[in-house]
């Protein structure tokens, strides 16, 4: 049985995403970002951290090799699962029953992905991965004991401590000269569990999907329902942990391991944070995404309240995704040399431009049904362009994020530097939700005898069930998308020029060796 600590209940200092090693011997340590917008949700991306003074090519795969590759798929391919439904999907089909600002605090049982450094220390010295499995799988299968917010909540908890002790498993499954693996491991994993949960469960989700391909006779049911989706992944998780459990045999641990306690790497995590240059980094990081959040949270929510149907919307994700590993690739690339962050700060300005155009986008919905081929293609070209941007900033910091962190103990500083940069992106989703409703000015108009009589408010969802209960049309007359959408592009524009611009250039001339920490007491 795998468990990450020895018997005095101290870190292995294997362990992910909190390794350190003494200086001179190598170390490996994948870290994983996710969001959900287009550089958290469209495309898993992983930026695989290597310190080793010389590189070492992949040794040929041994039959170990391959099964422990196959089975961090597997692993990860599980956790990509509930997260494609709480980055993705449950946003979708709330937003059809429900106003924005109910979305947006749906919105908020995200966090914990973005917040998971704080535990991983624990994770790391007293967990096993197969109970992190059976809490995951439990969560995945009581989605009716409590509210849906309330349940997404520890369900993106529980993936978020599978993804920790996955990460901190895979040194071990793997040999050491075929790590980097491990991170190929985990961009295929995640990336289709997110995919089958957003993209093909949007899909079948869709009864006019089921009418259109698979029925000869139309229905309103759609081809899957959540909660039959979700019981049949729990039961799928519950299998693979009996299946680890009983029948997976693991390498006995090395007693030359050395231990670090859990206060130890609390203490390693302040030491970095009082650094000054990581102070601008963590500012930079918390303020950045501001621009683009009403363009990566509403925009695709507001085409599909506009008309568009959600296999289009699948359609313009699959189209998409060769797109990102396109950006990617360059965004590797580039990321050298003097201006490491030239990627970054170029993607800025590109995301901006084409949150305008989605501005633009939504106003010019086409009235005619269906959406002409011709807006269609439109739609995706914008969508493909803003993802490629998205993943050409996400590659590039996290490149930096590689060059600076220090060698001696470079997944702790790994993980607090993208812990900072996914909590940038979500923090502020669910006030820009709330902000749209806020902003939106709708009346409920009713037709009677005399004429037509204007009631109140129908922007919030009690006061469309009484617009709907008198039998009238809510009619938007403000719609708060464009007053919000103009702000965040507008602060986003001024916060780059004014701050943002400059403290990413004063960062990258930073020296590496400002960016160390002292680690003795």
């Amino acid at each position: 049985m795998l468990n990450t600590s020895n018997a005095s209940g101290h870190l292995r200092r294997t362990s992910l995403p909190f390794v350190t090693r003494r200086p001179g011997h190598s170390r490996h340590s994948t870290q994983f970002s996710i969001a959900s917008n287009p550089e958290e949700m469209s495309g898993f991306s992983v930026a695989f951290l290597e310190h080793t003074p010389v590189k070492k090519s992949a040794s040929p795969l041994s039959i170990r090799d391959r099964n422990a590759i196959a089975l961090l798929i597997v692993l990860y391919f599980i956790q990509g699962i509930p997260i494609g439904l709480a980055f993705g999907s449950i946003p979708f089909l709330l937003k059809s029953r429900m106003s924005y600002a109910h979305v947006g605090v749906f919105s908020l049982s995200t966090y914990p992905y973005s917040l998971k450094l704080f535990w991983s220390p624990i994770v790391d010295s007293v967990y096993d991965t197969r109970i992190a499995m059976l809490k995951h799988c439990y969560g995945t299968l009581n989605t009716t004991l409590a509210t849906l917010t309330f349940v997404f909540t520890f369900l993106v908890v529980f993936a978020a401590t599978q993804d920790i002790a996955v990460d901190g498993w895979a040194l071990t499954l793997l040999s050491e000269e075929n790590l980097s693996y491990a991170s190929t491991a985990q961009t295929i994993g995640l990336t289709s569990g997110g995919f089958l949960s957003f993209t093909v469960f949007l899909a079948f989700n869709s009864h006019e999907f089921a009418n259109k391909y698979f029925r000869t006779i139309p229905s309103n049911e759609p081809l899957v329902h959540l909660g039959g989706y979700m019981k049949f992944w729990g039961f799928f998780c519950f299998l693979v942990t009996i299946w680890l459990y009983f029948f997976w045999t693991e390498d006995p641990v090395k007693p030359e391991e050395e231990d670090m306690s859990i206060s130890r790497v609390y203490e390693i995590i302040w030491k970095i944070c009082k650094l000054k240059h990581i102070q601008t980094l963590c500012l930079v990081h918390m303020i950045a995404k501001i621009g683009f959040q009403a363009n990566d949270a509403v925009t695709d929510l507001k085409l599909v309240e506009k008309g568009l149907s959600r296999e289009d919307l699948a359609l313009v994700v699959l189209i998409d995704f060769p797109f990102q590993i396109i950006g990617g690739y360059f965004a590797a690339k580039f990321s050298t040399g003097e201006y490491k962050l030239r990627p970054w700060l170029h993607g800025y300005w590109v995301r901006l431009l084409f949150a305008v155009f989605s501005m633009g986008l939504v106003h010019w919905f086409p009235t005619t049904r269906p959406v002409p081929f011709g807006y269609l293609a439109i739609v995706i070209l914008v969508k493909v362009l803003t993802s490629f941007a998205s993943t050409f900033q996400f590659v590039g910091v996290s490149a930096f994020h590689t060059q600076i962190s220090d060698p001696v103990i470079g997944g702790t500083y790994m993980t607090l530097l993208n812990t900072v940069s996914n909590l940038g992106g979500t923090w502020p989703r669910f006030f820009v939700l709330a902000g749209v409703d806020f902003f939106s000015v709708a009346k409920c108009r009713v037709q009677e005898a005399n004429g037509i009589m204007q009631v109140q408010e129908c922007v919030s969802e009690p006061g469309k069930e009484r617009c709907a209960s008198l039998g009238g049309d809510c009619l938007m007359e403000v719609d708060g998308y464009y007053a919000v959408s103009g702000i965040c592009i507008a602060i986003g524009a001024v916060l780059l020029v004014t701050y943002i611009w400059p403290a990413a250039k004063r960062l990258q001339a930073v020296p590496l060796s400002r960016w160390r920490v002292h680690l003795d007491r």
